[in-house]
């Protein structure tokens, strides 16, 4: 595995602002990527129309619902959602240490994709900060199941995800997507992958506020005889896989840091995500960190060394 920017950490080199709207609240929203400090990791800072704000560091600890899309905050009033798009890009592309200033609830939805996000990131350059990044790396398997399904990181020289899901519908029906992720290999195959969602379960999301900003526009529609409504078609054929890797991408980014090792999941999503990182970082043996060593900084994820840490990505909010 070669490291982006040489093992070290990064940020982006100017502000950009995105705006869009909410998928779940319908309403309209704006963000902002703002550069920051060596050390700082991804912060959403959410600003209140009474002057108020909260902060929250993208970490697994400060991560609530998962029922539809990854929050930030046990707080509904007070939360910030739908972060996984937003987070997915980061993490591909390598960008450690960002605070996205939000007016709204959630992240807008864009086009219902990550390739927004990257082209942003792309626009506004992104900066080498000279201090050394850190990973986690996976030691030993870790596995949850919950019924049918389950998820489990390995060992693995490098960073890959294994994704397979498994609907009832006969258009989608069992597919996976296997591979080693790099920002190439995010950007061309994964990214442009958009959220999707099935007529039938229209009305029940709406009753239960969800889904409100949703439209053909930002989601691939399955009608009820299990065609896609959307007149385009999709942007790939296993399109839906494609879109559960971005997920589980922008869900394990999480962790605070990138990790080196293999993410393997089976009929996953938000919740098995989440609580998969969450094993693997409450067991100190099944993980260590490490950073490249000073000798030389291209080198491949088995040479890395550990370093010793106190806590690799402390809460926030």
């Amino acid at each position: 595995m070669t490291v982006g920017f040489l093992g070290f950490q990064t940020t982006i080199a100017s502000p950009v602002t995105l705006s869009g709207i909410g998928v779940h609240s319908g309403s309209p929203v704006s963000i902002t990527f703002q550069p920051a400090d060596p050390g700082t990791g991804i912060i959403f800072s959410r600003s209140f129309a009474d002057g108020s704000s909260v902060e929250y560091r993208a970490v697994s600890s400060n991560v609530g619902n998962t029922d539809l899309c990854t929050v930030l905050g046990t707080s509904l009033p007070r939360s910030v959602a739908t972060i996984e798009h937003v987070m997915a890009a980061f993490y591909a592309l390598g960008l450690d240490n960002v605070i996205v200033e939000v007016e709204g609830a959630e992240m807008p939805i864009m086009d219902g994709s990550s390739f927004p996000f990257i082209e942003a990131i792309e626009s506004a350059g992104m900066v080498n900060l000279g201090e050394k990044r850190r990973y986690i790396r996976v030691l030993k398997p870790v596995r949850i199941e919950s019924g049918a399904s389950w998820s489990e990181f390995r060992p693995y020289d490098g960073t890959r995800f294994e994704v397979e899901i498994d609907f009832e519908s006969p258009l989608i029906g069992r597919q996976s997507w296997k591979g080693d992720l790099t920002a190439n290999v995010f950007r061309d195959e994964l990214s442009r992958a958009r959220t999707f969602g099935f007529m039938r379960d229209v009305e029940r999301l709406w009753a239960a506020g969800f889904a409100l900003g949703s439209s053909l526009e930002n989601s691939v529609v399955i009608s009820d005889d299990n065609t896609v409504v959307n007149v385009e078609g999709l942007r790939f054929a296993d399109e839906f896989v494609r879109h559960k890797t971005l997920d589980a991408v922008g869900d394990l980014a999480l962790a605070g840091a990138q990790f080196i090792g293999c993410y393997r999941s089976y009929r996953g999503g938000h919740k098995m995500n989440a609580n998969a990182l969450k094993a693997l970082m409450s067991d100190p043996t099944a993980y260590e960190v490490v950073e490249a060593p000073s000798r030389s900084q291209r080198v491949r994820a088995r040479e890395f060394v550990p370093v010793k840490v106190q806590e690799l990505a402390p809460s926030v909010g």
